[in-house]
């Protein structure tokens, strides 16, 4: 009897209604900033002709992709938040492991293909426009979300034909880890194959992007005037902090031995690449780029003319 468990409950941040309201409202606050956040640049990205470039395809892509990555996770958390009794079905629970699993990895492959969209755009200007064309950059994004599908499915499959002894999941989220911990069998297997998909989705994108940088740094050293070789490294710049660090606190809990780590490590960085990392994902894009700090503003305007008082 005790194999079967028809729902889970997660681990509640505080049993102190003070803290509980507290912690809700911060939450709420987080997201509601990361959606109206990257829902502006995604929008800015789409209605404003001077950003239909790749570049800014891929970051409206990416933006779409954190809206979809953070709203999978956020809403029912803040429900466990509000009501530390609240049940999830596991069914549900399956549903939220592929998409956020899905989701992320296709996140982080799409960084991958940023990666290389960089390194044409400085290595080959000439061609950039021949080499990275409108068709090419719709192939890649499809391919990193049908790519993280694929693995994501196979890793929920794997984990939710396993028997669960105990129902309380130590996480706020039904991530692998804090699941594959209920499990009541032999769970060598799927640790393994946890590792495997994390080094794909994970290691290999990132020694792809490390590779990427090291062939746009020779390029940028041979730009003979100093503006230019700012104005190249000012447009890595940015990627390369999304990128340290979503592949930092993704790479602590899936690419670190299972004896290495604790639930409570895993739920304090799982905070980090739930909320900061979507967060600053657009922000850091829109602080240190000026077109998209100038479409923004016009946006703005065309808005506030719009509707006038």
């Amino acid at each position: 009897n005790q194999s079967f468990t028809a729902e889970f409950v997660f681990r509640p941040f505080s049993s102190v209604p003070t803290t509980q309201q507290l912690l809700f409202v911060l939450f709420l606050l987080l997201y509601l900033t990361i959606i109206i956040s990257n829902a502006s640049i995604l929008w800015v990205v789409c209605t404003d002709h001077t950003l239909h470039s790749p570049m800014y395809f891929f970051l409206g892509s990416l933006s779409g992709l954190e809206v979809c990555y953070t709203t999978v996770v956020v809403p029912q958390m803040l429900v466990s938040v509000w009501d530390a009794h609240t049940t999830i079905p596991v069914a549900s629970c399956g549903a939220q492991m592929f998409f956020f699993v899905a989701l992320g990895s296709a996140d982080c492959f799409l960084l991958a293909v940023m990666a290389y969209d960089r390194y044409v755009a400085i290595r080959h200007p000439l061609r950039y426009a021949l080499i990275m064309t409108r068709q090419l950059c719709r192939r890649l994004v499809v391919a990193s979300l049908f790519l993280g599908g694929l693995l994501s499915l196979e890793l929920t499959a794997l984990v939710f034909a396993l028997p669960f002894c105990s129902r309380r999941i130590n996480h706020f989220l039904c991530d692998v880890p804090p699941v594959l911990r209920l499990a009541c069998g032999d769970t060598r297997l799927h640790q393994t194959v946890l590792f495997s998909v994390g080094v794909a989705v994970l290691a290999i994108p990132f020694l792809l992007i490390c590779l990427s940088y090291a062939l746009i740094t020779a390029a940028v050293l041979r730009i003979r005037s100093a503006e230019g070789r700012r104005r190249a490294f000012h447009t890595c710049s940015s990627h390369l902090t999304v990128v340290l660090l979503q592949y930092g606190c993704c790479g602590l809990v899936y690419l670190r031995p299972k004896a290495d780590s604790t639930e409570d490590e895993d739920r304090q960085v799982a905070l980090i690449y739930t909320f900061v990392t979507p967060l600053l994902n657009p922000l850091i894009y829109s602080l240190r780029n000026k077109d998209v700090k100038q479409a923004l503003s016009r946006a703005v305007r065309r808005a506030l003319a719009s509707h006038p008082q």
